[in-house]
């Protein structure tokens, strides 16, 4: 016999209180989350201030011999960096779950409440605490009963406008005092996005921004004709390109400045033997057709072989501190971003360290060299982390609590084999390096600090 009506809708009511029960779960798991990640800061902060008062020859500072921060930083930068490699979060990531953590447990406790009942998901508590974090601790009680009376019934997206509203309404400070400050933190941030797309994120003043999108869209609506095929939307962005990428500033900065694009392509794909994809740098695969067309206006080539006898310069050993151009750009395309774990730092805006400092007689090799962002170089260099070089170009890093972490390389790239080739063996012979294949001689860089 089928279930009428009645009970069929029962039944799936019972799924959704199913649903909503998970939900909760997952909020009251955020919030013991929240509780260990505090629990954690404060006792590396206890840890720390100790540290700093036993004699300084068994101080924190002095257990990295080179270390310029003090044992506070040290032990701030080695929590924070530690904690993001642990969940698998950009530091950025960390250091906010950080302060989200203090907040609620020391500043807005009804919503942690709120949580550990799971009656708000954490994406609520966010929206509460990110306009709470510029409020003053006085305004902060009523801030949060006001909004907690709600919060149960609202979306996210109408949660942090409500916040948002209060919040202009309590703050002690003006919105344009806040506006100066906040103009600031005014950025341009690029995304990769699926099946070879890519977004590029504008924050600046809301005039500006507004502005901008109402002149591009007037520009598209000018194109609109019978017989044009794109939607406004397309017109939008065909008319945002045009600007960005052709466009001038109002000094005429940018005439003829175009960025650069850097594409491996497989030789059988840009042959038209294979549909292999192609790889962007900074972005990843890219459909094999626009790596063709990329390629056949390329004003110039490097090739970087995956062959035994590829020829690419991999070490000068303790010749130079510099690194030669050759082996920049073989360690560019293994790396292509900074190797800490997580850190998305293209390896054009880099350094090249030396795993094992050049001073402790490391060499200038490709197996001790590794792309690292300013911030991760100086982490390495102040901190207790450390890391070395596995055969195939991975980075095992291990953090100061002795625990390890692995970074992959972009690209593999198999060095060249140096075993010696028996008489048998047919073919041509290995390309060696030589002062030609190196380029002229680069004057040495001081050694490292």
């Amino acid at each position: 016999m089928k279930p009428s009506a009645v009970e069929q809708m029962e039944t799936l009511g019972r799924h959704f209180d199913a649903i909503r029960e998970t939900q909760a779960e997952a909020a009251r798991v955020h919030a013991r989350l929240v509780e260990q990640v505090d629990e954690a800061r404060r006792f590396a902060e206890t840890a720390a201030r100790q540290a700093a008062m036993v004699p300084t020859k068994v101080a924190l500072a002095a257990k990295v011999p080179l270390a310029r921060w003090d044992a506070a930083m040290i032990a701030e930068r080695e929590f924070v960096t530690e904690l993001a490699c642990t969940l698998r979060l950009p530091v950025r990531s960390a250091e906010t779950l950080i302060a989200e953590s203090r907040t609620l447990l020391h500043e807005l406790p009804a919503t942690r409440a709120a949580l550990l009942d799971g009656s708000i998901t954490y994406r609520h508590a966010q929206a509460i605490m990110h306009q709470a974090w510029s409020l003053p601790a006085e305004a902060l009680p009523g801030f949060e009963q006001a909004l907690l009376r709600s919060a149960p019934h609202l979306t996210v997206a109408n949660l942090k406008y409500k916040a948002r509203v209060l919040r202009e309404r309590l703050h002690p400070e003006t919105i344009t005092a806040r506006h100066q400050k906040s103009v600031a933190d005014r950025r341009v941030v690029f995304e990769p996005e699926a099946d070879g797309m890519a977004s590029l994120s504008w924050v600046d003043s809301a005039e500006k921004v507004k502005a901008a999108y109402d002149r591009i869209t007037v520009m598209g609506i000018s194109l609109l004709a019978p017989d044009e095929p794109r939607t406004l939307t397309q017109l939008r962005a065909d008319t945002f390109a045009d600007l960005i990428l052709d466009g001038v500033t109002a000094k005429g900065v940018g005439k003829g400045v175009r960025g650069t694009v850097h594409v491996t392509v497989p030789v059988l794909t840009l042959l038209g033997h294979s549909e292999e994809p192609g790889h962007l740098e900074g972005y990843g695969p890219i459909d094999p057709d626009t790596a063709r067309e990329i390629a056949a206006r390329a004003p110039s080539f490097i090739r970087i072989l995956t062959h035994p006898e590829t020829g690419v310069v991999l070490s000068v050993g303790r010749t130079r501190y510099k690194v030669p151009k050759h082996l920049r750009r073989y360690l560019r395309v293994r790396d292509e971003t900074c190797r800490w774990p997580g850190c998305r730092r293209a390896a054009a805006h880099s350094d090249l360290d030396h795993t094992l400092d050049w001073q402790f007689e490391g060499l200038t090799a490709h197996d001790n060299l590794a792309h690292l962002c300013p911030a991760d170089h100086a982490l390495k260099s102040e901190t207790r982390w450390s890391y070395v070089h596995r055969a195939d170009g991975t980075l095992e890093w291990t953090s100061p609590t002795g625990r390890t972490f692995l970074s992959e390389p972009a690209t593999i790239i198999r060095p060249p084999d140096k075993r010696p080739r028996s008489t048998g063996d047919s073919g041509p012979a290995p390309v060696r390096p030589t002062d030609a294949t190196m380029g002229p001689p680069e004057p040495d860089e001081p050694p490292p600090f």
